[in-house]
């Protein structure tokens, strides 16, 4: 009896371990493009910027102590928030337009292309089922509300950008998966053919139709799915179709990379950046409210959707503070905030809409 205790665990532990949710594991010929990689030193990808993972005067007992007896007054939304849903399946294949699902997730159709980026609908940002959840009433999308997928497009492979169920769900639907070096290994786990996914290394490009070309770039951030970090490459990526150039922010801290990016590739006409789950422990890893000005004046874009907040209650802030500090900090600068109602239509060619402060009400 005493030897059958020591043996159930390891068993347990063996099936936990190999839980789909948690991915795939690099091998073959991704391996060795992984190693090939510029980015890719000791095992591991690497930042551009030295990148500890808690500032400096932070442990990461004290971090857990924090989590552990945190009380953040109105981390959660007291009421339900305002939302909107439309009908994404009959929309005009030629109508240019964006909807934000909440956090990081959002589709837009642009000259005739559609796209997805970290889609979570499943309820929860975490592998636990029933932790990390959703803001109630947030969760307005399912698979079953979108048409075809031409490209689904993932930053990184974190739980709240990378959801197990939500792309098991859509992936009859999606034409062609555009992710970081080593992030395909999931999609495959996940029942994927190769040839729907493209990886991608920092600056490398891709065009993925007449007209669309896509460069994977820097950002300064993390990854990992199980418990080392790192063995996957995060990204953001510059999208340029017929008609317009996008930045697809992803997760990041700030650094030279926002610069450089909008030499090399701006003016943008949008760009989407991270805005929310923000900590000054975290600061080299996530974008500060005072950094996200410096980001959108780096990149030189003309109109900016905040994201990464509104669905998710990942740091130790209220809910709305980061719209709240956005709005305020944007003001008199020379690119447009746009804060649309979570679910609703944010039209890509109009740069007069005007939006209510919807987190107030």
């Amino acid at each position: 009896m005493i030897f059958i205790f020591p043996t159930v665990l390891i068993v347990l532990a063996i099936y936990l371990y190999n839980l789909p949710v948690f991915g795939g594991e690099f091998s073959g010929k991704r391996l060795v493009r992984m190693k090939q990689s510029p980015n890719y030193k000791n095992g591991t990808f690497q930042n551009l910027s030295f990148t500890p993972s808690l500032a400096e005067g932070f442990t990461m007992r004290k971090v857990l102590w924090e989590f552990l007896t945190d009380k953040t007054e109105n981390k959660k939304p007291k009421a339900f928030l305002p939302t909107q849903k439309i009908d994404l399946k009959n929309q005009p294949i030629t109508d240019n337009f964006l909807v934000w699902m909440g956090h990081s997730s959002y589709y837009f159709q642009i000259d005739g292309k559609r796209f997805l980026v970290d889609p979570v609908f499943s309820g929860n940002a975490s592998p636990i089922p029933g932790t990390t959840k959703a803001f109630v009433g947030t969760d307005i999308y399912s698979a079953e509300d979108f048409p075809e997928i031409d490209f689904l497009i993932i930053s990184h492979d974190h739980y709240d950008h990378l959801d197990f169920k939500t792309v098991k769900s859509l992936r009859n639907k999606i034409h062609q998966v555009i992710c970081g070096l080593g992030v395909g290994s999931h999609f495959e786990k996940w029942g994927f053919d190769e040839e729907k996914i493209t990886e991608l290394d920092w600056y490398e490009s891709d065009e993925i139709s007449k007209g669309f070309k896509i460069t994977s770039t820097p950002a300064r951030h993390f990854s990992g799915r199980r418990f080392k970090r790192n063995n996957t490459l995060w990204s953001s990526y510059v999208l340029e179709t017929p008609s317009k150039k996008i930045f697809l922010g992803g997760d990041s801290g700030y650094d030279f990379h926002f610069k450089e990016i909008g030499e090399k590739f701006g003016p943008f006409d949008w760009a989407i950046l991270e805005n929310g789950q923000y900590n000054e422990k975290w600061r080299y890893i996530h974008t500060l409210p005072e950094e996200f000005i410096q980001v959108a004046e780096d990149l030189r874009v003309k109109n900016v959707l905040p994201v990464h907040s509104g669905k998710f209650a990942l740091a130790q802030h209220a809910w709305n503070e980061p719209l709240e500090k956005v709005f305020e900090n944007s003001r008199g600068k020379n690119f447009k905030i746009s804060t649309p109602i979570l679910g609703s239509k944010l039209n890509l060619e109009d740069e007069n809409q005007s939006f209510t402060e919807w987190w107030k009400s």
